[in-house]
């Protein structure tokens, strides 16, 4: 226990302190940036950010990954703060943490793996279009300094890498920004305008909400959102860095600790959240690999808050939307152009539906549910396709099926034989050699067909049901020996 404590927490302490330290600079933008699409004051993006952190780092099941405030649980709940405030909010983040929870331990982690690739790729492309489209009611109103800001800050984001990657190239970009309009005192409008950031910790208390069913009807589908988007998104982003570290983790005590962490935000005045893709791969380049780093990245970004509120106040929106349209680019899959080219048209249609209906609805489960029930469709459809060939011998006819038999394909599979045709034949074999039976639906249609023939006065064999096949028509065939 002690050898997994350190190999988790303290196997390279110096290299988990620095990378926390630069994730923490990192999240401070996009922390207030993600407040501000929520429709909320940047401290409760901050709270969530340094609570979830810290809380995940001692409960997650993947070490150095980074969790905070993100930009897919904010989009979820835009509608929920306008029409009911910031305490439904918290309630609701509260709500999905139990959800997450119970999701945890019944094992539903380990259903997402049965999520398609096309639908994967459609939830971040649609992800990343939404964070865009969710900065451009920043702008009205706004004159040219606006504009100018957010392209100069894209420009630093973009080009600042190309001479070291020491300092995140996002902070830079807001640094120089902020210099640049305090010390000419632009006309621009600033955080402090969108709500007051103190420099004080966050505290213990009950989201001021009734405790009625009213609102439990209010709060319910955006919680249930809420731990489907950050399961999701959590998950496919544990995937990555499992990939990147060449190791394996936990994903029924990720999902849990997800949990957890946002219940602890939610009575903390944090909004709920989830891993960060963007952030957790800084930290893995960056030499974070144990809990160590994501545990820095939190207490670190505290620190920040309680020390340097004053300048927090100061950071110009136009920094921000720079920012933001930068982690809209780098969130998009651009690869994903590629695939509608050379994928088959099946996958390019799921990706497409699940950015369509995202987009659309501004509902990201919504999304990913139509994607998934596409991609079903389209794959029964496709493994549906059964072949029946008729071979005549003397009085006895022949039917060879090859396929898959079960409620996709049991029309397709009834229509294939001609009874009236076959009346003349004194017998019929199906031979399933080259077949398998999946479900009652199955054992149905071949009921349907045998009591066709014997109607017909045409006697009926079955041969060659594999052992599972046999025992599924054994069990179920109800009018048929």
């Amino acid at each position: 226990m002690f050898s997994q404590w350190r190999k988790e927490w303290v196997l390279q302490p110096k290299a988990d302190l620095l990378s926390g330290i630069v994730v923490a600079l990192a999240l401070v933008p996009e922390a207030i940036a993600f407040s501000l699409i929520a429709g909320v004051n940047p401290m409760v993006g901050l709270y969530a950010s340094v609570i979830i952190a810290i809380i995940i780092s001692i409960a997650g099941g993947r070490p150095g990954m980074i969790s905070a405030a993100t930009g897919a649980m904010a989009l979820v709940v835009v509608q929920l703060v306008k029409d009911h405030g910031v305490d439904y909010l918290l309630a609701a983040g509260i709500l999905a943490g139990i959800f997450q929870i119970i999701l945890g331990l019944a094992g539903v982690a380990k259903l997402l793996r049965f999520i398609p690739r096309a639908v994967m790729v459609g939830f971040v492309n649609a992800l990343a279009i939404l964070i865009f489209s969710a900065q451009l009611p920043q702008f009205e109103g706004q004159n040219w300094i606006m504009y100018a800001m957010v392209a100069a800050s894209l420009a630093i984001i973009l080009i600042f890498p190309r001479f070291t990657k020491v300092i995140p190239a996002p902070l830079v970009a807001i640094t120089i920004m902020t210099i640049l309009t305090v010390a000419f005192s632009l006309d621009t409008r600033v955080i402090g305008d969108m709500g007051q950031i103190s420099a004080s910790l966050p505290n213990f208390f009950l989201p001021n909400v009734p405790f009625s069913l009213e609102t439990l009807q209010i709060i319910f589908p955006y919680a249930l959102s809420l731990a489907f988007v950050g399961l999701i998104e959590s998950l496919l982003t544990a995937r990555i860095v499992d990939e990147m570290t060449n190791t394996t983790s936990n994903k029924a005590i990720e999902s849990r600790g997800q949990g957890i962490a946002n219940i602890v935000a939610g009575f903390f005045g944090g909004m709920p959240g989830c891993a960060m893709i963007g952030q957790s791969v800084i930290n893995v380049t960056s030499g974070g690999r144990g809990r160590l780093s994501t545990f820095t990245a939190g207490a670190f970004l505290m620190l920040l808050m309680v020390t340097m509120n004053d300048l927090l106040m100061t950071i110009p929106m136009g920094a921000l939307v720079g920012v933001m349209f930068f982690v809209s680019y780098a969130t998009f899959d651009w690869g994903s152009f590629k695939m509608l080219k050379n994928s088959p048209k099946s996958d390019s249609a799921v990706m497409l539906a699940t950015v369509l209906v995202t987009v659309l609805t501004h509902d990201l489960s919504m999304g990913v549910l139509v994607g998934i029930l596409l991609a079903a469709i389209l794959f029964a459809s496709k493994i549906s396709r059964i072949d029946v060939k008729r071979h005549a011998e003397g009085k006895n006819v022949v039917y060879r099926i090859n396929g898959p038999i079960f409620f996709a394909s049991t029309t397709a599979f009834v229509e294939q034989f001609d009874v009236p045709a076959d009346s003349d034949f004194e017998r019929i074999t199906l031979d399933f050699t080259q077949a398998h039976l999946f479900d009652d639906s199955a054992t149905e249609a071949i009921e349907t067909v045998v009591l066709k023939y014997q109607a017909a006065g045409v006697s009926v064999d079955l041969v060659s049901l594999n052992e599972e096949s046999q025992a599924l028509v054994d069990r179920l065939a109800r009018r048929i020996a």
